[in-house]
């Protein structure tokens, strides 16, 4: 590393122990810097990579509430306010045991630059709580969103900070947190996206995260005058960015054969089709249930669980085209991508944020794949979260077409920016440098106009 990464991230460990994900996504960030920063000397005066790495703000809270047998239970919530330079704060809840400040941190801190690809005048922020909704009745998640939105309420708003949906936090939780937001300030205004669609949600907006990933591993296919058409694709995930990363490469000639849960993962050489899709959909969406149930309707479907003595996720070991990592955080390893290499992967997009570990990345890299990082990859849900806000704005509804145009073009955009910063910056081809770069710029040149703050 040079002497300008050692400092950022010293400082940065230093302020913020304990916290590895943040570290591992500032690293990536600051290394793609420096070819930035050689080039423009006036950002290293003005201290922004610095101010960057720092949240405007950092709020964490209690949150009590009632179960259904009259216990009381205490859950903590947060809100990181990262940057506001060319927007409100934009970024998701995430309800999960393994929330932390550190995950939310790199979320944050990812939002800022996703947030800056999409072209829409949007900062970057993320929130939750290490509450599980999982096995909870909706009258305990109702109890639950009414709490945490009783503290929350007083930090967002429709030009301060708007939240959305993430992991654990869909429409069902979106609703319970808006009806309580409406209750406590006495307005309807667009505060919160992933609504209801009689109550100001955008069409597209559940699907935009998949269709977003696949749209932008179009994009770097066409740069090869390639298509999806015949092509074996390995999803991982089973909740809405999975579900219609396989609904999205069904319509564009592609064959999906993997989803997987926190249980395990089924593989279906004969590939997920509509009716597995809708089969799998109300499986997860309406009853809650897990994937094994799949491999028990499907006989063309093998079901392996979860084992945790593994150095690798099976799933990731099967032949095929293309990936789409649509779970969580570091789930593809460095044996993994090898794994990938080896069977024939020549495009990764990610849906999830951060998905592959830096040890991962690189591999892909050095052999030279389509590789479309997260911030890049998976901005079309933040994206569509911007049509949204436009169109409470606006008190409008646009219709189902216009919605997927504005998210193919802002697709596209992403992905022509992010190529073209690539090659002027001398690493042509490299969409993690040029994703960083593209973003950074246009924050950092806002940070310059608006002087210290």
């Amino acid at each position: 590393m040079s002497a300008f990464v050692d400092s950022v991230m010293a400082q940065v460990k230093a302020k913020n122990p304990a916290e590895p994900e943040f570290h591992q996504a500032v690293q990536e960030v600051v290394e793609s810097l420096e070819l930035v920063i050689e080039k423009h000397p006036e950002y290293r005066a003005a201290k922004i990579v610095e101010r960057i790495v720092e949240p405007e703000r950092v709020i964490m809270f209690r949150v009590p509430w009632l179960d259904d047998q009259g216990e009381v239970q205490v859950n903590r919530g947060f809100r990181i306010e990262m940057n506001s330079a060319i927007g409100p704060y934009k970024g998701g809840l995430r309800f999960h045991p393994s929330v932390n400040l550190g995950i939310l941190k790199f979320l944050a801190f990812e939002q800022v630059f996703k947030n800056s690809l999409t072209t829409l005048p949007m900062g970057g922020g993320k929130g939750g709580s290490d509450f599980d909704p999982k096995g909870k009745s909706d009258n305990e998640v109702m109890r639950f969103c009414q709490s945490f939105m009783t503290e929350l309420n007083r930090h967002i708003g429709q030009f301060t900070d708007v939240p959305a949906g993430d992991i654990g936090v869909g429409g069902r939780e979106i609703g319970f947190l808006f009806g309580q937001y409406k209750r406590i300030k006495n307005e309807f205004v667009g505060v919160l996206t992933g609504k209801g669609l009689a109550w100001g949600g955008s069409l597209i907006r559940p699907e935009a995260t998949g269709y977003g990933a696949v749209y932008f591993g179009q994009n770097m296919l066409a740069t090869k005058n390639d298509t999806y058409e015949g092509k074996t694709c390995l999803v991982s995930g089973s909740g809405n960015v999975a579900q219609y990363t396989i609904e999205k490469l069904n319509e564009l000639g592609g064959k999906a054969v993997t989803c997987s849960d926190s249980s395990g993962y089924i593989y279906d050489e004969a590939g997920i089709d509509a009716g597995k899709l809708a089969f799998l959909m109300e499986l997860k969406n309406v009853k809650r249930g897990r994937v094994k149930e799949y491999a028990d309707k499907y006989s063309s479907a093998v079901y392996t669980p979860v084992d945790p003595n593994l150095d690798y996720n099976p799933l990731w070991d099967h032949k095929a085209d293309c990936a789409f990592p649509s779970a969580t955080q570091n789930e593809i390893n460095a044996k993994d991508a090898e794994n990938l290499l080896k069977n024939g992967v020549t495009l990764v997009s990610e849906g999830a944020n951060m998905p592959t570990v830096p040890d991962g990345v690189e591999k892909f890299i050095k052999a030279g794949i389509m590789y479309g990082p997260g911030k890049a990859a998976n901005a079309g849900g933040v994206a569509v979260s911007g049509l949204e806000m436009s169109q409470n704005s606006l008190r409008l509804s646009w219709t189902r077409e216009e919605v997927d145009g504005h998210l193919k073009r802002i697709m596209k955009d992403i992905h022509d920016a992010s190529y073209a910063a690539a090659e002027k910056y001398g690493t042509p081809g490299n969409y993690v440098n040029g994703a960083n770069i593209a973003g950074f710029l246009k924050v950092a040149n806002t940070m310059m106009d608006q002087g210290v703050v």
